[in-house]
């Protein structure tokens, strides 16, 4: 390379592919070490740190120069790996903060550890487009581009190695790229830490491993005393353990007429938090237990030929169908690792649970083309202890939609079975029933309650469905059933509510009365309405199952919880906690260079009034229909996180491409372009239902193709907007540049958390069209600009 200027893009595009894989690689080492929902919070907040380069180079004008780059990138090779190393040595734990307030100064060290990588970034990036403006659709396009392929490269990098040796190899790409474009000054400066960052590769010593809470099922497991464990697999998506420990006794709610031994089982848990049971089925005289499960009933209303388990995990529901005689039985594992680890390494131990008809992927999208009926389909929620669920996750399994799909593919006599744990006060059992009834009702089905039945055991619930009435004879199966099992009915048709209280006794008839509630299409509106929790039935649009929190009702709800706060941490009611924090911060970021800069030009002052709501609404629509896309296309892609990474991926790159086209024909650098992804993007949120029925029949590969493609032409014209306004910029009030980056940085970071605000409320359409809101509000301020 002849002069500086041409090794900046090449330095912005590993520079970027770098960051993406940091990012990625540090949720995946959060997820294990704590809970997916506080990785979401920390890294959230880290991610300021862009931002906050921003503000720096604004105060501190003199650091924008093109030498001091390679400076930048080489800081950041160093503490990428500092960050990590000083916020495993924090370790904090969300647990701790129910009763040791310090945790807070923790979090405090942990957002400083991580932030720091994010910031240097943001340095190159912001110092690049400072000095280069007249090319920011080159720079702009090796940043996107950079971070499309990182997005994809990382998934490639840990399937072969565990996250805190990606952490070493990446600093050293960002280390090597920095040599690459810097002086021999800069060389001599980068061997101690790139030869800290071999040796560290070489030795892997213990205080470079993440730390897990010991408040995890993993960790609380092998704390028993005999605990042994066996191995660890790592795949880009997920980290699998196998155990052996005595608090590994899986039957979820076994009969207490019951009393002889359990077979051995094998302790398997993801991410180290949910864990499961792999059962041996060497000896069938020990298998008899399963018969006395309450996961057992469908069997007991008559034979079941053709079953279909959905999320088996550890394989108990394999094992009880094959105990009644079930001649085939198809399996789907939304958890692609776990089935494998299953497979390879416990094939013989677990009786083969998973064999030929054997499947990974989403339950329902499987269905969705196939034309098979079955006599059982069944879905387990239970590992092997009751826990909660993170409310503000996405789960497409538990939809109107989906439990449409399910009855569907029922034979004329078949059963829809759901088997879960009791966590009082009721809600989950409650919203299952809500959403079964609804879909009955869509299916036409007038009278929801003889198509429903549910029996209650000392620690979990069953509850089954049919698109036919339930027999006569079927309704004495179950009650036989239960009598002989001593389970209770939590609801039959023609049942009263005495017969749900008799063999494991509370102190009221709150599954009777709620279930009878809900099902009754008179009582179920004021029901839902007046109970404690939002049960209220979840589709597509907004499938938020685990989403029960009532805004109204928090100090109630607080209360019936004992007065703790684990309830709303453990449900990841902290999404309103980091959107305060990311505000403060964000504020503070935002106002910093005007309190220190001098108030301006008459230029200045027009160019900050007009560029800077610009460049927050750029911020605000490009993540609200990057995060919309991303979840709707989840469902017709089957995989979620393969889905998440293919539809970035082509967002990323496609947005460098449309970049890089700006650059090279500027003719496409038109207001004109904002006002056509606006129209884009509201189509997308009004056609892609349609077309995700069209493509439903079509084979996995060509669907994703088509949906990638159908994303990349938004995502090619979402990368034009932020070039073209910081050329425009440069040539009006250069000194801004670096404030606009802030502005734009900040609203990037708030965008995906009042997403999924939005979305809990009014449904990822609606966050779709609000990004086209966004990008019209965009056009009409460029147009402005543009004729001044």
């Amino acid at each position: 390379m002849k002069n500086p200027e041409s090794r900046i893009p090449p330095l912005i595009f590993l520079i970027s592919m770098a960051t993406l894989a940091f990012e990625v690689l540090l949720t995946r080492v959060f997820s294990i070490t704590i809970w997916y929902h506080f990785a979401f919070m920390v890294i959230s907040i880290a991610m300021l740190g862009f931002a906050a380069s921003g503000t720096i180079l604004a105060i501190f004008p003199g650091m924008k120069k093109l030498d001091r780059i390679s400076w930048y990138a080489l800081a950041l090779g160093i503490a990428m790996p500092g960050g990590f190393l000083l916020a495993n040595m924090v370790a904090f734990d969300p647990v701790r903060l129910a009763w040791e307030k310090w945790e807070l100064i923790n979090i405090l060290l942990t957002y400083l550890c991580l932030a720091l990588p994010f910031f240097f970034t943001g340095l190159v990036i912001a110092a690049a487009f400072s000095i280069e403006s007249y090319r920011a659709g080159l720079l702009y396009g090796a940043d996107m581009i950079g971070a499309g392929i990182g997005s994809i490269g990382i998934l490639l990098l840990m399937g072969h190695v565990p996250p805190e040796q990606g952490v070493f190899i990446i600093a050293l790409v960002v280390v090597a790229a920095a040599c690459l474009v810097g002086d021999r000054r800069l060389r001599v400066a980068a061997l101690l830490p790139a030869a800290s960052l071999v040796a560290l590769l070489i030795i892997q010593p213990d205080f470079c491993r993440p730390r897990m809470s010991q408040f995890k099922g993993l960790e609380a497991a092998l704390k028993f005393p005999g605990a042994e464990h066996i191995r660890t697999w790592y795949t880009p998506f997920t980290r699998i353990d196998t155990f052996r420990s005595p608090a590994v006794r899986y039957a979820p709610g076994l009969s207490l007429r019951y009393l002889e031994p359990l077979p051995e089982q094998i302790g398997v848990s993801i991410d180290g938090g949910e864990v499961n049971a792999v059962t041996s089925a060497a000896d069938p005289e020990k298998l008899t237990f399963l018969e006395h499960l309450p996961a057992a009933l469908p069997y007991a209303l008559g034979p079941r030929a053709q079953v279909l388990i959905l999320d088996p995990r550890g394989g108990l529901p394999v094992l009880t169908a094959r105990r009644h005689g079930a001649r085939e039985i198809a399996t789907v594992e939304s958890v692609a690792a776990l089935e494998r680890a299953i497979h390879e390494e416990l094939q013989l131990f677990s009786g083969d649970i998973y064999g030929e008809e054997s499947r990974v992927g989403l339950g329902r999208s499987w269905l969705a083309g196939e034309t098979r009926r079955f006599d059982l389909i069944e879905i387990s929620l239970q590992g092997t202890e009751p826990s909660g669920s993170f409310g503000l996750s996405e789960d497409y399994r538990f939809t109107v939609e989906a439990f449409r799909e399910y009855l569907w593919h029922l034979r004329d006599n078949g059963i829809l079975s759901f088997n879960l744990f009791i966590i009082p006060p009721p809600r989950t059992e409650l919203r299952i029933m809500a959403t079964l009834a609804t879909a009955l009702q869509d299916m036409g089905v007038k009278e929801p309650g003889s198509h429903l039945a549910a029996i209650r055991s000392w620690g979990t619930v069953t509850i089954l469905a049919k698109r036919s009435p339930f027999t006569a004879g079927e309704t004495a199966a179950v009650r036989k059933f239960a009598r002989e099992k001593r389970f209770d009915l939590a609801w039959l048709s023609g049942a009263e509510a005495g017969e749900s209280n008799v063999h494991v006794r509370t102190r009221d008839f709150d599954y009777f009365n709620g279930f009878r509630a809900i099902i009754s299409p008179t009582e179920r509106g004021s029901f839902l309405n007046g109970y404690l929790f939002d049960v209220r039935p979840v589709w597509d649009e907004a499938p938020f199952f685990s989403h029960f929190l009532k805004l109204d009702r928090i100090p109630e709800t607080f209360h019936a919880m004992g007065g703790k706060w684990q309830f709303f941490l453990d449900g990841g009611y902290i999404l309103p906690v980091i959107l305060v924090q990311a505000v403060v911060i964000s504020a503070l970021l935002l106002a910093l260079p005007a309190l220190a800069g001098k108030p301006g030009t008459r230029y200045a002052r027009s160019a900050r009034r007009s560029f800077l709501p610009y460049f927050a609404l750029l911020g605000l629509a490009y993540m609200f229909v990057e995060v919309a896309l991303i979840q709707k296309l989840i469902l017709p892609l089957e995989n979620p996180p393969v889905a998440v990474a293919a539809v970035l991926a082509s967002i990323l790159i496609s947005s460098g491409i449309g970049s890089f086209l700006s650059h090279r024909y500027p003719v496409v650098s038109q207001p004109a372009t904002l006002l056509l992804l606006a129209i884009l993007a509201a189509l997308c949120a009004l056609l892609l239902p349609s077309l995700f029925i069209i493509a439903a029949p079509w084979p996995l590969l060509l669907r994703g193709l088509f949906f990638c493609l159908i994303v990349a032409l938004p995502g090619s014209l979402m990368g034009i907007p932020f070039p073209f306004g910081l050329k425009l910029l440069g040539q009006v009030e250069p000194a801004l540049i670096p404030w606009a980056w802030t502005v734009n940085g900040v609203f990037s970071v708030l965008a995906p958390l009042l997403a999924v605000m939005t979305a809990i409320s009014a449904g990822f359409r609606s966050v779709l069209l609000l990004g086209a809101a966004a990008y019209l509000l965009a056009f009409l301020i460029l147009r402005k600009i543009s004729v001044q």
